[in-house]
């Protein structure tokens, strides 16, 4: 597998070109090895970082650091979820659980963003689960009433209503919740790396090869170098199954993504000078899509079992033409060219919807699978997973070790064919809304 950065997001455009990238060119020794810094490796590099300041602790990237998963997703920061994965979650008890995760996600994101004053576009202003088809309501209905039970704010609108808030006609019934966040990935991921702690040794582009325990050490191949540790963190998400970490508990799953040109006034003006706002589909497989803080409006409606990860530019203008009709399809009178860019991105997945955090030998650690809920579940996992090697232990853990562990998954090729099966199902079910 080869991991390669790209200039297709729009997210990652948006920031300033780092300087200074390293790349493992030797063999190393340290107390600490993080792979994977995206959300996770980052957030438990900073708390390792401050637990252990006279260690050596490194922090290793198949890529460019924050540029894989955590910049390319839409920017949700969730307080509920609706679709959480291919198994629907009925006990309000278990639905609690996950909540408290979200919670506690949001916490440490933003006690993140005000540490440090990071500006990431930050916009608590809800989220919407919308559909173009009115026989969905009986769907928010009853999940208006789970919000309830629970203690959520929220309100079912109208297509006049929304006709209001989003500037389109093509929503005919949604649910409202006022707890989502609405952020910059791109600007936030970059934040997590520009504050890492001194102390912090992070190598990027250097791919592990592989590893291995050897007695009390954990040994890691790279292309141009051996790193041997006391203690080893996996935070590589959507490629811990590539790495042979839980591989009968996660399966990775390939989105796709467009994103508009700043719309001018005139556009603006056409669609009600709509303020910022953010859309999760009330099927699986329909759109995400949202207007974001500068005007753009941004699309994600595909979902396959793809290899390799990274799509050719040949079949990511293929999916980029969905994301055109879903757009011309809530806003007809949009140009035709008005996608700047497309882009390709890995969620994981695990079969109950749940994640991966836990010991998996005595100096050995992993956390990830965050079933598209990983900016503040991935922050969340990668301070505590920090922390549980650490062999401390806080609330936060005990609310995380309390969630229903992730279910075991049959071997290829019986899981692929499964995932496509379903995937093709949903997509049946959602067509009229992508």
């Amino acid at each position: 597998m080869q991991v390669i950065n790209d200039n297709e997001c729009s997210w990652i455009n948006d920031l300033n070109p780092r300087s200074n990238i390293k790349k493992l060119k030797k063999n190393e020794e340290c107390e600490w090895l993080i792979i994977g810094a995206g959300y996770t490796g980052l957030s438990a590099a900073r708390k390792l970082g401050q637990l252990f300041y006279n260690q050596k602790i490194l922090l290793v990237d198949a890529q460019l650091a924050g540029e894989g998963a955590s910049a390319r997703n839409s920017g949700y920061l969730v307080d509920t979820t609706l679709n959480d994965g291919f198994t629907s979650n009925k006990e309000l008890d278990n639905y609690k659980k996950k909540t408290d995760i979200y919670k506690l996600g949001i916490e440490t994101v933003k006690r993140f963003v005000k540490e440090y004053q990071v500006d990431c576009d930050w916009n608590e202003c809800g989220k919407y689960f919308a559909s173009s088809k009115l026989e969905d309501k009986k769907i928010l209905e009853k999940f208006s009433n789970t919000l309830s039970k629970l203690g959520f704010e929220h309100n079912i609108l109208s297509k006049e209503e929304l006709k209001k808030r989003l500037g389109t006609n093509f929503y005919n019934i949604a649910l409202y919740t006022n707890g989502g966040i609405l952020l910059h990935p791109g600007k936030l991921v970059r934040a997590m790396i520009d504050t890492l702690p001194e102390n912090i040794n992070l190598y990027e582009n250097t791919l592990l090869l592989n590893w291995e325990k050897v007695n009390d050490k954990v040994i890691c191949k790279f292309k141009d170098g051996l790193i041997k540790t006391k203690n080893i963190i996996f935070a590589t998400n959507g490629f811990l199954k590539t790495l042979g970490i839980k591989s009968n508990y996660n399966f990775p799953i390939t989105l796709t993504a467009s994103m508009t040109r700043s719309l001018s006034d005139e556009e603006f003006i056409s669609l009600g000078e709509a303020k910022e706002w953010g859309v999760l589909p009330v099927r699986p497989m329909g759109a995400t899509i949202r207007m974001t803080k500068d005007r753009r409006i941004l699309i994600r409606n595909t979902a396959e079992v793809y290899n390799p990860y990274q799509m050719s530019k040949s079949e990511l203008t293929k999916r980029s033409l969905k994301q055109k009709i879903g757009i011309k399809k809530r806003f007809p009178q949009l140009p035709n060219d008005i996608i700047q860019s497309s882009w390709s991105g890995i969620v994981s997945r695990t079969r109950n919807s749940s994640q991966i955090f836990e010991k998996i030998d005595e100096n050995i650690f992993v956390a990830g699978c965050y079933n598209g809920s990983g900016i503040g579940v991935g922050t969340l996992f990668g301070e505590q997973i920090a922390i549980k090697a650490s062999n401390e232990n806080t609330k936060e853990i005990e609310i995380i070790e309390a969630r229903n562990e992730p279910t075991w998954l049959p071997p290829d090729p019986f899981l692929s064919l499964g995932v496509r099966a379903r995937l093709f199902y949903e997509r049946l079910r959602a067509r009229s809304e992508i």
